[in-house]
């Protein structure tokens, strides 16, 4: 285990050069890893382990079930309904959506018998116990490990020969051994490192970020520039260049190489003092923004929303009418066009 101190703070972090792929593999050398869901989470992390020589089994329904066939794994050896899945197994990687996590509890619970552990990549379910009933036997081990990335990342990092950052925890420990299972589960996915925290943290800070900086916050920003400059007179080209062609292909991979300082310093300086000027304001007007945004979250107004309208049966069709919204936007389909002109694009 290795101690960052970062501004005074003390941090553990477990690197897999300290909980080896050889330890992991020792560790789940007796269990069966049955990953239940075989969304963007459950196939990256049911790849990854696979090809990590861990035993590893799916559940999967009709949805994805091909998808599971296609990419190796084999209908009644490793592929299975996700209740024969769950018997079988003895660690349940139950990796649904929060609300079919809700929605198949009951039917999942009996097959979680004493001295198996339950895994869970988000700590919604557990938190919001209130709201999705999911309370587990005493009798099991509780266990988090949430890769800070998108599913898909998971499986092409691991590809690429790099990991995904993920956050570890231990809910509940009947066995002694939930800590072990955690971290080899973890390794065993492919994270590049792993740090501590606990369910309720990961499911604040996973929730705030989502609708925040990640995702929300970036889209509606981009949007709102976009939109500025179009209203203005400039092109569809020129405001998505400005936007978002030059933060995405430019700025963001240097502020992932060395930091937002090391950014500005090799920015123009006429760049650099108008960053510096208006970033102030900008972060001072959303503050407000983001208080809402944590205070709705720890109260469980944000995961209301999402289990009433996850669970509609019409949600997948009006999911894809609001993503239909921006991707038919003259924004994005900008985005599209000037995509396409991208030099490696053109070659092939």
């Amino acid at each position: 285990m290795s101690q960052l101190n970062i501004g005074g703070v003390v941090e553990d972090v477990i690197t897999s050069e300290e909980f080896t792929l050889d330890k992991a593999r020792a560790v789940l050398k007796d269990e069966i890893v049955a990953v239940i869901g075989y969304g963007v989470q459950g196939r990256g992390q049911a790849l990854n382990m696979k090809d990590n020589g861990i035993n590893v089994i799916v559940g999967e329904g009709d949805f994805n079930w091909n998808k599971a066939i296609e990419e190796g794994f084999v209908p009644g050896k490793t592929l299975f309904s996700p209740m024969e899945a769950a018997k079988r197994g003895t660690i349940i990687q139950y990796l649904q959506s929060d609300a079919g996590q809700k929605a198949m509890w009951e039917e999942l619970k009996p097959n979680l018998t004493a001295g198996k552990a339950l895994y869970f990549s988000h700590g919604f379910s557990i938190v919001y116990k209130e709201q999705t009933g999911v309370i587990p036997p005493k009798d099991i081990d509780v266990i988090l490990v949430a890769p800070k990335g998108a599913g898909r990342t998971v499986r092409d990092n691991f590809l690429a020969g790099s990991g995904i950052n993920s956050s570890y925890a231990v809910f509940q420990d009947a066995t002694g051994r939930a800590m072990e299972r955690a971290l080899a589960t973890g390794v065993a996915i492919g994270s590049g490192y792993l740090f501590p925290t606990t369910f309720e943290k990961e499911v604040y800070s996973d929730l705030t970020g989502e609708r925040g900086v990640l995702m929300g916050c970036l889209a509606g920003v981009l949007e709102a520039q976009y939109n500025e400059l179009r209203k203005r007179g400039h092109s569809p080209s020129e405001a998505f260049n400005e936007t978002v062609e030059e933060l995405t292909q430019s700025l963001m991979p240097l502020v992932a190489q060395n930091g937002m300082d090391w950014m500005y310093a090799n920015c123009s300086t006429t760049a650099q003092r108008g960053a510096l000027d208006w970033k102030n304001r900008f972060r001072d007007a959303v503050v407000p923004v983001f208080t809402e945004l944590y205070d709705r979250v720890a109260a469980g107004k944000e995961t209301e929303i999402v289990l009433r309208v996850n669970s509609a049966p019409d949600y997948r069709e009006k999911l894809q009418a609001e993503l239909d919204v921006i991707k038919n936007s003259e924004m994005w389909q900008a985005g599209a066009t000037l995509r396409a002109l991208r030099p490696e694009r053109r070659k092939k």
